[in-house]
Protein backbone atom coordinates (compact mmCIF):
# COMPACT_ATOMS: atom_id res chain seq x y z
CA UNK A 1 0.00 0.00 0.00
CA UNK A 2 1.42 3.24 -1.15
CA UNK A 3 -1.88 5.78 -1.14
CA UNK A 4 -4.69 6.53 0.34
CA UNK A 5 -8.12 4.89 -1.49
CA UNK A 6 -11.08 6.23 -0.29
CA UNK A 7 -13.38 3.91 -2.60
CA UNK A 8 -16.41 3.59 -1.23
CA UNK A 9 -17.09 7.31 -0.19
CA UNK A 10 -18.53 10.00 -2.22
CA UNK A 11 -18.08 13.40 -1.68
CA UNK A 12 -21.16 16.08 -1.85
CA UNK A 13 -21.44 19.74 -2.01
CA UNK A 14 -19.31 22.09 0.27
CA UNK A 15 -20.37 23.54 3.04
CA UNK A 16 -19.15 27.06 4.33
CA UNK A 17 -18.75 29.24 7.21
CA UNK A 18 -16.37 32.16 6.52
CA UNK A 19 -13.35 31.16 5.33
CA UNK A 20 -14.13 27.29 6.87
CA UNK A 21 -15.24 24.94 3.87
CA UNK A 22 -16.32 21.50 4.84
CA UNK A 23 -16.90 18.83 2.46
CA UNK A 24 -19.07 15.76 3.52
CA UNK A 25 -17.92 12.18 2.70
CA UNK A 26 -20.69 10.02 2.30
CA UNK A 27 -20.70 6.18 2.03
CA UNK A 28 -23.30 4.15 0.05
CA UNK A 29 -23.28 1.14 2.33
CA UNK A 30 -21.88 1.59 6.08
CA UNK A 31 -18.71 -0.93 6.78
CA UNK A 32 -19.83 -3.54 9.28
CA UNK A 33 -17.56 -5.27 11.62
CA UNK A 34 -15.55 -2.28 12.79
CA UNK A 35 -16.72 0.63 14.98
CA UNK A 36 -15.28 3.67 16.59
CA UNK A 37 -16.07 5.04 19.83
CA UNK A 38 -14.35 7.90 21.85
CA UNK A 39 -12.73 8.29 24.98
CA UNK A 40 -11.93 11.22 26.67
CA UNK A 41 -9.06 12.60 29.08
CA UNK A 42 -8.89 16.38 28.24
CA UNK A 43 -5.56 16.37 30.25
CA UNK A 44 -1.77 16.20 29.50
CA UNK A 45 -0.72 12.49 28.64
CA UNK A 46 3.13 10.64 28.46
CA UNK A 47 3.27 7.51 26.58
CA UNK A 48 6.32 5.50 26.91
CA UNK A 49 7.71 4.44 23.48
CA UNK A 50 10.38 2.05 24.68
CA UNK A 51 13.99 2.70 24.82
CA UNK A 52 13.66 5.16 27.61
CA UNK A 53 11.88 7.09 25.02
CA UNK A 54 8.32 9.26 25.92
CA UNK A 55 6.11 11.42 23.91
CA UNK A 56 4.49 13.87 25.93
CA UNK A 57 1.45 16.08 24.41
CA UNK A 58 -1.74 17.35 25.58
CA UNK A 59 -4.22 14.50 24.71
CA UNK A 60 -7.71 15.23 24.95
CA UNK A 61 -9.66 12.27 24.05
CA UNK A 62 -8.77 9.28 22.41
CA UNK A 63 -10.66 6.22 19.98
CA UNK A 64 -11.37 2.66 20.97
CA UNK A 65 -11.57 0.39 17.79
CA UNK A 66 -14.06 -2.28 18.27
CA UNK A 67 -14.02 -4.86 15.46
CA UNK A 68 -16.08 -7.30 17.99
CA UNK A 69 -19.66 -6.61 16.66
CA UNK A 70 -20.75 -6.28 19.89
CA UNK A 71 -22.04 -2.65 20.33
CA UNK A 72 -23.69 -3.47 24.22
CA UNK A 73 -19.98 -1.94 25.70
CA UNK A 74 -19.18 0.82 23.74
CA UNK A 75 -18.47 3.98 25.56
CA UNK A 76 -20.68 7.13 24.96
CA UNK A 77 -19.66 10.33 24.43
CA UNK A 78 -18.08 12.25 27.20
CA UNK A 79 -16.99 9.60 29.74
CA UNK A 80 -14.12 10.75 31.36
CA UNK A 81 -11.29 8.12 32.33
CA UNK A 82 -9.89 8.66 35.53
CA UNK A 83 -11.50 12.10 37.03
CA UNK A 84 -8.45 13.56 38.63
CA UNK A 85 -10.48 15.68 40.38
CA UNK A 86 -12.97 13.38 41.90
CA UNK A 87 -10.55 11.24 43.17
CA UNK A 88 -8.69 14.49 45.41
CA UNK A 89 -6.54 15.18 42.78
CA UNK A 90 -5.47 18.78 40.95
CA UNK A 91 -8.59 21.18 40.92
CA UNK A 92 -9.67 22.24 37.72
CA UNK A 93 -6.93 24.99 36.88
CA UNK A 94 -4.62 22.23 37.04
CA UNK A 95 -4.27 20.31 33.56
CA UNK A 96 -3.14 16.75 35.55
CA UNK A 97 -0.74 14.39 33.13
CA UNK A 98 -1.41 10.75 32.64
CA UNK A 99 0.87 8.43 31.90
CA UNK A 100 -0.02 5.55 28.69
CA UNK A 101 1.64 2.20 28.07
CA UNK A 102 1.96 2.68 24.09
CA UNK A 103 0.22 4.86 21.34
CA UNK A 104 -1.98 1.74 20.38
CA UNK A 105 -2.87 -0.98 22.94
CA UNK A 106 -4.95 -3.84 22.61
CA UNK A 107 -7.47 -4.12 25.55
CA UNK A 108 -7.63 -7.07 28.21
CA UNK A 109 -10.37 -8.12 30.84
CA UNK A 110 -9.18 -11.08 33.16
CA UNK A 111 -6.42 -11.70 30.90
CA UNK A 112 -7.82 -12.19 27.99
CA UNK A 113 -7.30 -9.81 24.55
CA UNK A 114 -10.56 -7.54 23.82
CA UNK A 115 -11.69 -7.34 19.94
CA UNK A 116 -10.81 -3.54 21.06
CA UNK A 117 -8.14 -1.39 20.76
CA UNK A 118 -7.19 2.20 21.98
CA UNK A 119 -5.26 4.44 20.25
CA UNK A 120 -4.74 8.22 20.16
CA UNK A 121 -6.20 10.28 17.33
CA UNK A 122 -3.10 11.91 15.41
CA UNK A 123 -0.42 11.13 18.16
CA UNK A 124 0.62 8.14 16.14
CA UNK A 125 0.96 10.29 13.25
CA UNK A 126 3.20 13.11 15.19
CA UNK A 127 5.11 10.60 16.98
CA UNK A 128 5.67 8.75 13.75
CA UNK A 129 7.29 12.10 12.45
CA UNK A 130 9.38 13.17 15.29
CA UNK A 131 10.78 9.87 15.45
CA UNK A 132 12.05 10.22 11.60
CA UNK A 133 15.92 9.50 12.21
CA UNK A 134 15.66 10.43 15.96
CA UNK A 135 17.94 8.32 16.36
CA UNK A 136 20.47 10.75 14.54
CA UNK A 137 23.96 10.42 13.07
CA UNK A 138 24.46 6.54 12.16
CA UNK A 139 28.11 7.23 11.49
CA UNK A 140 30.34 9.09 13.61
CA UNK A 141 31.50 11.90 11.35
CA UNK A 142 33.69 14.82 13.61
CA UNK A 143 31.39 17.26 12.56
CA UNK A 144 28.90 16.80 14.87
CA UNK A 145 28.34 17.15 18.36
CA UNK A 146 28.74 14.39 20.85
CA UNK A 147 25.13 15.30 21.91
CA UNK A 148 24.17 14.27 18.76
CA UNK A 149 26.02 11.06 19.21
CA UNK A 150 24.43 10.44 21.96
CA UNK A 151 20.92 11.53 22.71
CA UNK A 152 20.64 11.81 19.31
CA UNK A 153 17.76 14.71 18.27
CA UNK A 154 16.45 14.18 21.51
CA UNK A 155 14.30 16.16 22.58
CA UNK A 156 12.66 17.06 19.67
CA UNK A 157 9.51 18.51 20.03
CA UNK A 158 6.50 20.41 17.32
CA UNK A 159 4.40 23.17 17.67
CA UNK A 160 0.38 22.79 16.65
CA UNK A 161 -2.79 24.35 17.47
CA UNK A 162 -5.96 23.10 19.07
CA UNK A 163 -9.17 23.42 17.01
CA UNK A 164 -10.64 25.86 19.19
CA UNK A 165 -7.64 28.09 18.38
CA UNK A 166 -8.53 28.20 14.96
CA UNK A 167 -11.11 30.96 14.06
CA UNK A 168 -14.61 30.40 12.78
CA UNK A 169 -13.72 26.17 12.96
CA UNK A 170 -16.36 25.74 16.19
CA UNK A 171 -19.27 28.21 14.61
CA UNK A 172 -18.75 26.01 11.20
CA UNK A 173 -18.54 22.60 12.87
CA UNK A 174 -22.18 23.93 15.31
CA UNK A 175 -23.65 24.82 12.11
CA UNK A 176 -22.68 22.03 10.34
CA UNK A 177 -25.69 19.90 8.77
CA UNK A 178 -24.46 15.74 8.86
CA UNK A 179 -25.71 14.15 5.51
CA UNK A 180 -27.60 10.96 5.94
CA UNK A 181 -25.07 8.62 4.97
CA UNK A 182 -22.02 10.29 6.05
CA UNK A 183 -19.14 8.79 7.43
CA UNK A 184 -16.01 11.38 6.96
CA UNK A 185 -15.17 14.91 5.68
CA UNK A 186 -12.62 17.25 3.94
CA UNK A 187 -11.86 20.16 6.01
CA UNK A 188 -10.09 23.45 3.67
CA UNK A 189 -9.41 26.85 6.00
CA UNK A 190 -9.31 29.59 3.14
CA UNK A 191 -9.82 26.56 0.52
CA UNK A 192 -6.23 24.99 1.81
CA UNK A 193 -7.06 21.52 3.05
CA UNK A 194 -6.01 21.40 6.73
CA UNK A 195 -7.41 17.90 7.63
CA UNK A 196 -9.55 15.14 6.33
CA UNK A 197 -11.26 12.45 8.74
CA UNK A 198 -13.13 9.60 8.12
CA UNK A 199 -15.07 6.73 10.15
CA UNK A 200 -16.56 3.49 8.91
CA UNK A 201 -20.03 4.00 10.12
CA UNK A 202 -22.73 7.29 9.99
CA UNK A 203 -23.02 6.19 14.27
CA UNK A 204 -19.70 6.81 14.59
CA UNK A 205 -19.31 10.33 12.37
CA UNK A 206 -22.37 11.80 14.23
CA UNK A 207 -20.63 11.02 17.94
CA UNK A 208 -17.04 11.59 16.92
CA UNK A 209 -17.82 14.68 14.40
CA UNK A 210 -17.56 17.27 17.78
CA UNK A 211 -14.10 15.94 18.15
CA UNK A 212 -12.51 17.94 15.48
CA UNK A 213 -12.49 21.04 17.26
CA UNK A 214 -10.12 19.38 19.85
CA UNK A 215 -7.83 18.00 17.25
CA UNK A 216 -4.78 19.36 16.31
CA UNK A 217 -4.00 21.70 13.65
CA UNK A 218 -0.47 23.59 11.66
CA UNK A 219 0.36 26.39 12.58
CA UNK A 220 -0.32 27.28 8.43
CA UNK A 221 -3.63 26.60 9.04
CA UNK A 222 -4.18 28.87 12.13
CA UNK A 223 -2.77 31.54 9.86
CA UNK A 224 -4.94 30.67 7.10
CA UNK A 225 -8.00 31.20 9.35
CA UNK A 226 -7.03 34.56 10.89
CA UNK A 227 -5.73 36.29 7.37
CA UNK A 228 -7.97 34.43 5.08
CA UNK A 229 -10.83 35.94 3.23
CA UNK A 230 -14.38 34.35 3.50
CA UNK A 231 -14.04 31.43 0.16
CA UNK A 232 -17.33 31.26 -2.20
CA UNK A 233 -19.82 29.17 -1.30
CA UNK A 234 -20.64 26.01 -3.19
CA UNK A 235 -23.09 26.49 -6.31
CA UNK A 236 -24.81 24.58 -8.97
CA UNK A 237 -25.55 26.21 -12.71
CA UNK A 238 -27.84 24.65 -14.63
CA UNK A 239 -28.56 26.12 -17.70
CA UNK A 240 -31.55 24.99 -19.91
CA UNK A 241 -29.75 25.06 -23.38
CA UNK A 242 -31.91 24.40 -26.26
CA UNK A 243 -34.45 23.77 -24.16
CA UNK A 244 -32.94 20.25 -22.60
CA UNK A 245 -34.44 20.45 -19.04
CA UNK A 246 -37.97 19.49 -19.56
CA UNK A 247 -39.45 17.49 -16.85
CA UNK A 248 -38.08 16.59 -12.92
CA UNK A 249 -36.44 13.58 -14.50
CA UNK A 250 -34.50 16.08 -16.76
CA UNK A 251 -33.63 18.45 -14.00
CA UNK A 252 -33.19 15.63 -11.78
CA UNK A 253 -30.31 14.70 -14.46
CA UNK A 254 -28.90 18.05 -14.55
CA UNK A 255 -28.55 18.58 -10.91
CA UNK A 256 -26.62 15.04 -10.77
CA UNK A 257 -24.46 15.79 -13.44
CA UNK A 258 -23.54 19.09 -11.29
CA UNK A 259 -22.81 16.74 -8.30
CA UNK A 260 -20.40 14.40 -10.53
CA UNK A 261 -18.51 17.92 -12.02
CA UNK A 262 -18.17 18.94 -8.34
CA UNK A 263 -16.97 15.69 -7.04
CA UNK A 264 -14.62 15.17 -10.21
CA UNK A 265 -13.09 19.10 -9.32
CA UNK A 266 -12.46 18.35 -6.07
CA UNK A 267 -10.76 15.31 -6.09
CA UNK A 268 -8.88 16.16 -8.94
CA UNK A 269 -7.77 19.93 -7.76
CA UNK A 270 -8.31 20.45 -3.98
CA UNK A 271 -7.53 17.06 -2.43
CA UNK A 272 -5.27 16.14 -5.52
CA UNK A 273 -2.00 16.73 -2.70
CA UNK A 274 -3.17 14.47 -0.35
CA UNK A 275 -4.73 11.59 -2.97
CA UNK A 276 -1.92 11.32 -5.51
CA UNK A 277 1.70 11.32 -3.51
CA UNK A 278 2.89 8.28 -2.73
CA UNK A 279 3.16 7.51 1.18
CA UNK A 280 5.69 5.42 3.54
CA UNK A 281 3.47 3.18 5.52
CA UNK A 282 4.26 1.59 8.77
CA UNK A 283 1.88 -0.59 10.47
CA UNK A 284 1.03 0.13 13.77
CA UNK A 285 -1.26 -2.90 14.79
CA UNK A 286 -3.01 -5.83 12.95
CA UNK A 287 -7.11 -6.63 14.08
CA UNK A 288 -8.10 -9.56 12.67
CA UNK A 289 -9.12 -8.40 9.46
CA UNK A 290 -8.45 -5.00 9.51
CA UNK A 291 -4.69 -2.88 10.04
CA UNK A 292 -4.01 0.48 11.52
CA UNK A 293 -1.25 2.03 9.99
CA UNK A 294 0.77 5.78 10.12
CA UNK A 295 1.98 7.38 7.43
CA UNK A 296 4.50 10.10 6.07
CA UNK A 297 4.67 11.55 2.76
CA UNK A 298 7.47 11.69 0.67
CA UNK A 299 8.51 15.28 1.61
CA UNK A 300 9.60 16.48 -1.65
CA UNK A 301 10.23 20.37 -1.66
CA UNK A 302 8.38 21.38 -4.62
CA UNK A 303 5.51 23.53 -2.98
CA UNK A 304 2.95 21.07 -3.10
CA UNK A 305 0.85 20.36 0.73
CA UNK A 306 1.99 17.38 2.96
CA UNK A 307 0.30 15.36 5.52
CA UNK A 308 0.57 12.97 7.51
CA UNK A 309 -1.61 11.02 9.28
CA UNK A 310 -3.12 7.67 10.02
CA UNK A 311 -5.14 5.39 9.13
CA UNK A 312 -6.97 2.14 9.11
CA UNK A 313 -7.75 -0.61 6.00
CA UNK A 314 -9.32 -3.54 5.18
CA UNK A 315 -7.29 -6.32 3.28
CA UNK A 316 -8.32 -4.65 -0.18
CA UNK A 317 -6.48 -1.52 1.20
CA UNK A 318 -9.95 0.49 1.42
CA UNK A 319 -9.86 3.24 4.11
CA UNK A 320 -11.77 2.86 6.79
CA UNK A 321 -10.64 5.32 9.20
CA UNK A 322 -8.39 8.77 8.53
CA UNK A 323 -7.33 11.50 10.27
CA UNK A 324 -4.52 13.43 8.89
CA UNK A 325 -2.82 16.53 9.80
CA UNK A 326 -0.84 18.95 7.49
CA UNK A 327 2.73 20.09 7.51
CA UNK A 328 4.19 23.59 7.29
CA UNK A 329 6.87 24.66 5.57
CA UNK A 330 9.49 24.17 8.10
CA UNK A 331 8.27 20.28 8.96
CA UNK A 332 8.79 19.79 5.49
CA UNK A 333 12.53 21.14 5.13
CA UNK A 334 13.23 18.98 8.40
CA UNK A 335 11.42 15.91 7.48
CA UNK A 336 13.32 16.60 4.05
CA UNK A 337 17.13 17.51 5.49
CA UNK A 338 16.76 14.62 7.89
CA UNK A 339 16.10 11.90 5.10
CA UNK A 340 19.06 13.47 2.83
CA UNK A 341 21.28 13.11 5.66
CA UNK A 342 20.15 9.36 6.65
CA UNK A 343 20.09 8.56 2.84
CA UNK A 344 23.81 9.72 2.96
CA UNK A 345 24.97 8.14 6.01
CA UNK A 346 24.93 11.62 7.69
CA UNK A 347 27.85 12.62 5.94
CA UNK A 348 27.66 16.32 5.50
CA UNK A 349 29.82 16.47 2.79
CA UNK A 350 27.84 13.97 0.52
CA UNK A 351 24.46 15.38 1.77
CA UNK A 352 25.52 18.65 0.22
CA UNK A 353 26.47 16.88 -2.82
CA UNK A 354 23.55 14.93 -3.16
CA UNK A 355 21.20 18.31 -2.83
CA UNK A 356 23.60 20.04 -5.15
CA UNK A 357 24.48 22.48 -2.65
CA UNK A 358 27.57 23.63 -0.98
CA UNK A 359 29.33 22.55 2.42
CA UNK A 360 28.56 26.30 4.09
CA UNK A 361 25.27 25.94 2.44
CA UNK A 362 24.20 22.64 4.01
CA UNK A 363 25.53 24.12 7.58
CA UNK A 364 23.07 27.13 7.27
CA UNK A 365 20.07 24.48 6.05
CA UNK A 366 20.55 22.93 8.97
CA UNK A 367 20.86 25.26 11.37
CA UNK A 368 17.66 27.12 10.05
CA UNK A 369 16.12 23.72 10.50
CA UNK A 370 16.84 23.98 14.30
CA UNK A 371 19.30 21.20 14.04
CA UNK A 372 22.16 23.57 14.90
CA UNK A 373 23.15 22.11 18.48
CA UNK A 374 23.55 18.76 16.76
CA UNK A 375 26.72 20.25 14.48
CA UNK A 376 30.29 20.37 16.49
CA UNK A 377 30.79 24.70 15.78
CA UNK A 378 34.15 24.02 15.58
CA UNK A 379 35.17 21.60 12.97
CA UNK A 380 32.11 22.84 10.60
CA UNK A 381 33.73 26.36 11.00
CA UNK A 382 37.48 25.11 9.98
CA UNK A 383 36.12 23.36 7.38
CA UNK A 384 33.97 26.25 5.98
CA UNK A 385 37.10 28.09 6.38
CA UNK A 386 39.33 25.45 4.30
CA UNK A 387 37.05 25.37 1.78
CA UNK A 388 37.15 29.19 1.02
CA UNK A 389 40.90 28.90 1.26
CA UNK A 390 40.97 26.53 -2.15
Amino acid sequence: MTRIDLTGLDVRPAQVWGGVRLVPLVRAEPVEGLRLHPEVYGAGGTVELGDRTTYTSYIPHGFAADWSGDERESAAYGTRLGDDTAAGGPGPDVVPVRRHHRLAKRRHTHGRAEKRLRFLPLHLALEGYLALHFGGPSVVWDEWSQQAVRQGLSPRAEAAYAGWDVPGLAEALRVFEIHPGQCGLMLYVADSLAAAFVVPHPEDFSVLHPTLIEDLYGELIHQYAYYGAPVPEFTARIRNEAGSVRTFADLRAAARAQERSWAEAHDGLMARDLLEPPYTFERVHRMDSYDLYRFLPPFRRAGEEQHIGELIADRKGRTLYLKTFRLSKSQIRRGHLLRCLADADWHLGRTAEALGATYAELVRRVRAAGLGSLLDAHVVAQRIREDRER
